[in-house]
């Protein structure tokens, strides 16, 4: 027997109340994913309780049943038998908003929130907490509650803080002092749950196991069409077979999903995919007639023709406007759909041309490239897009309509100005996804207009000035640097740009060769973009800016700016910064020089900034040698304690002479990873099965290896894969112009999806891809990614923090010529293999 009402955290949370999580509950495992999707509810309800204070959202279920163990008198003790993963989360968030609101606005905030929503404050040990995790969590979480020098470290529990973190800090407007009252608000009086509670006696896990083992579900597709023709009770066998049945064979069942919610977002941007049937079944019960509902069906069939000519673009008529849809469909963001379904059906009705169709589609595109190119590819981009139909003009022409609305408030629409900068200075190579990096590229060539174009799959993206640099690059290099200046931090800031980037088919080939052998491969090259860089006699600073600038006079000619109206957004930079920041997890570090590269700046501007405004963790940016700065100063001119004691408590290492750790440092890379500037629902690097042609990607990795790294490298890397495979596992391999390998330890075709531990890069590298493993059973799990970094830390030479357990550390292959090394390697992938394969029992519960 159970019971269940509907209730909010605040109900849940105040008074002396405890809520265990069962052992047999999955460890948290929350990635950004849902912690972003979270976040967007709550900013939406905050704005929504602007206007209705009696707003709520329904954020799902909480079932509880009466814990076994009797406590103290006074203390309501439940078991989480469901909902572990939000009821955590909450509290998580709890926990940011009661550290960024003591920090910004008063300790008052510190001592309510905390006594009235996070710890039962009169209660000794085991009673204090009001939320009780899994042991393997319990350290993070009481981090987090009690607010020590190790909450937001890299685990997923830290994760969750440090992402709230960030957030709060974006969000956090000078000018509007109640905002992140209004957020608070929206988390603990908005949120509505049903809690369902058992009785005593009853078998919760026989509860968590019926909630976890539910059949095959109807889409929201399906239940869409029962609902529709349950309303056509006479017409509906002539409705299905002329309007129903072409436009379900017209469209796969995902695609009919998508079409159902671009028909709501057309109407209102806030709705979510996941609402579809709720609110289409809203709309449609105001109809009271059969052929009112019929009229509806007739409109989806002629709106999923259109969203198939978007989906297939091959099949439009016009060149212009099929171009342009050609382009936005290989950019791959969904969310511009609704906008493309609006302007194809402003053209069906007569309101548009093909003509204004196609320039609308160019000002989306250019907004696109522009906003990469500012190294702002995804800041609220969903957001943006969802909303111009409903936002922008109807008085003037679509394009001029698009144009406008893009161009006004804080879009990143960036002007011919701010893209001449950033060219010059922003590390394209880490911002947006690779595809998209890629396709600027593959664009900017094809306004060239060869007679010979060459086939986009068969070119890489080719660093002219290499990632790892050789001696002989250094000394070109060096020609360069002032009498202030750091080698490092001057590679770092000119690598990634786009006036050192081009596109290639001989990216192995090319490799880390000095300019001089390069300038003879590209000299032979096709590409036209690759003609000018083979005409100079060096490759240093002052060519790869006069390069940038030449790519930014014709970027700016191809894709059309804003309007004149457009404001500047000059403190973009900074707020990446902040964000990066705010991301940076307790035990590591990074330098100003990391920084300036992330944003596109120099180190001076960088320490200038920190020094003059609050920034999260700013104590952990130290000099490029591990020294906290001389004059380093807190912001605050009361604050007088020691970074560098600080930072010891947090887990960073100092030697004897006070450096920090190399191994603990969070490099521009990994901030891009951490700032969300390179997407992370997945390593980019994502292998699959190469389709079977004239490269054998085989025989080239282990070409590019031998070349690169020597035949002794090449020797100790053939024993381990071929260890790999006698374990059952399998390799893929990259089709970029660097060949990478992968050890697969199970193929998409498992049930439990693919997986692999590392992959190996004829560069150098062995990465551990712990970000990809966050995501897949049963690494998901934080404590096995912990045993294998532990187990990999046994390795000579091998030492990755824990601070790096999000990301994508690695070692050198150098180390695996060693015969112990590689045969302690072979040992803890022979673990790994075995783990992959038997996903321990909890991992095979999820919420």
């Amino acid at each position: 027997m159970v019971a269940a009402r509907e209730t909010i955290l605040r109900e849940l949370l105040e008074g002396a109340k405890q809520y265990q999580v069962p052992l047999y509950q999955r460890t948290y495992s929350w990635s950004k994913t849902q912690l972003t999707r979270l976040w967007d509810d709550i900013r939406k309800l905050a704005d929504d309780q602007i206007e209705d204070p009696t707003a709520t959202h329904f954020i799902g279920s909480l079932v509880l049943a009466p814990s076994p163990n009797i406590g103290p008198a006074g203390v309501a003790e439940y078991l989480v038998v469901d909902g572990q993963q939000r009821l955590t989360t909450l509290t998580i968030l709890l926990c940011a908003i009661r550290d960024h609101r003591a920090r910004h606005e008063g300790p008052e905030h510190h001592q309510r929130i905390h006594m009235q929503y996070l710890v039962n404050p009169f209660k000794a040990e085991p009673q204090r907490l009001k939320l009780v995790p899994t042991q393997a969590n319990r350290a993070a979480y009481l981090a987090c509650v009690d607010s020590t020098p190790q909450a937001g470290g890299a685990d997923p529990i830290g994760e969750a803080y440090r992402f709230f973190g960030a957030q709060l800090a974006a969000a956090d407007d000078p000018d509007d002092p109640l905002d992140i009252e209004r957020i608070e608000n929206a988390v603990i009086s908005g949120l509505a749950l049903v809690s369902v509670t058992a009785q005593a006696g009853d078998n919760v896990y026989r509860i968590f196991e019926s909630l976890n083992n539910t059949g095959l579900r109807l889409s929201q597709a399906d239940l869409l069409r029962n609902y529709l023709f349950m309303r056509l009770p006479t017409r509906g066998e002539a409705v299905y077979q002329t309007l129903w049945l072409p436009l379900q064979e017209h469209l796969a069942p995902d695609d009919l999903v998508l079409l159902f919610w671009l028909d709501l977002v057309h109407r209102d941007p806030r709705v979510k995919q996941t609402d579809v049937y709720a609110a289409q079944q809203t709309r449609l019960n105001r109809l009271r007639s059969e052929e009112e509902i019929e009229a509806e069906v007739r409109r989806f069939s002629q709106l999923g023709a259109l969203l198939r000519i978007i989906l297939n673009p091959a099949e439009e008529k016009d060149a212009g406007v099929r171009q342009r849809l050609e382009r936005l469909r290989a950019w791959g963001t969904t969310t511009v759909y609704p906008l493309l379904l609006h302007l194809l059906d402003r053209r069906e009705q007569g309101t548009a041309t093909s003509e204004q169709v196609a320039s609308a589609m160019r000002y989306v595109e250019s907004f696109f490239v522009r906003r990469l190119l500012i190294g702002r590819a995804t800041a609220n981009i969903n957001r943006i897009l969802l909303s111009i139909v409903t936002e922008m003009s109807p008085e003037v022409p679509v394009d001029e309509a698009v144009r406008a609305y893009l161009s006004t408030g804080r879009k990143h629409y960036a002007s011919d100005a701010s893209v001449g900068a950033a060219v010059r200075s922003i590390p394209f190579y880490l911002n947006g996804r690779a595809h998209q990096r890629k396709l600027i590229l593959q664009w900017l060539e094809e306004s060239f207009g060869s007679k010979e174009p060459v086939q986009p799959d068969a070119l890489a993206i080719e660093h002219v000035l290499p990632q790892t640099p050789t001696a002989e690059w250094r000394q070109m290099l060096a020609a360069d640097l002032g009498p202030d200046e750091n080698f490092a931090e001057a590679h770092e800031a000119l690598v990634h740009t786009l006036g050192n980037l081009t596109l290639t088919g001989y990216n192995s080939e090319l490799g880390n060769k000095s300019f001089a052998l390069k300038q003879a491969d590209l000299a032979r090259s096709g590409i036209k973009l690759n003609q000018k860089i083979a005409r100079q006699e060096n490759w240093g600073r002052t060519e790869i800016h006069a390069r940038a600038d030449a790519l930014a006079a014709r970027i700016v000619t191809l894709w059309p700016g804003p309007t004149e109206q457009a404001a500047e957004q000059s403190d973009a930079l900074w707020g990446l910064m902040n964000k990066a920041l705010a991301e940076l997890p307790a035990g590591s570090w990074t330098t100003y020089g990391d920084i300036a590269a992330l944003i596109g700046t120099a180190p001076l501007p960088v320490g200038t900034r920190l020094a003059k405004h609050p920034a999260p963790n700013a104590h952990r940016v130290l000099q490029a040698d591990g020294l906290v700065a001389a004059n380093f100063r807190w912001p605050d001119p009361g604050r007088t304690d020691d970074p560098r004691e600080l930072l010891g408590a947090e887990g960073v290492k100092f030697d004897e002479h006070g450096r920090a750790d190399q191994s603990q440092r969070i490099g521009t890379e990994e901030l891009a990873q951490l700032a969300g500037v390179t997407p992370d629902d997945l390593p980019e690097r994502l292998p699959r099965q190469r389709p079977v042609g004239n490269v054998d990607y085989p025989a080239r990795f282990i070409e590019q290896l031998t070349s690169l790294q020597g035949p002794s490298v090449a020797t100790a890397i053939h024993v381990v894969l071929d260890a790999w495979t006698t374990l059952g596992g399998t390799l893929l391999y990259g089709s970029g112009g660097e060949t990478s390998c992968f050890l697969m330890a199970r193929g998409k075709e498992h049930e439990l999806g693919n997986i692999w531990p590392a992959t190996i890069y004829p560069s150098g590298k062995f990465e551990i891809v712990f970000q990809h493993l966050n995501v897949r059973t049963p690494f998901d799990d934080i404590t096995l990614r912990e045993e294998l970094r532990q187990r990999l830390n046994d390795l000579p030479g091998v030492d990755i923090p824990a601070a790096k357990i999000a990301l994508r550390p690695g070692f050198p292959l150098t180390v695996l010529t060693d015969a112990g090394a590689r045969e302690a390697l072979l040992d803890h992938l022979s673990w790994f293999y075995d783990q992959a394969q038997t996903p321990t029992p909890a991992s095979l519960f999820t919420e």
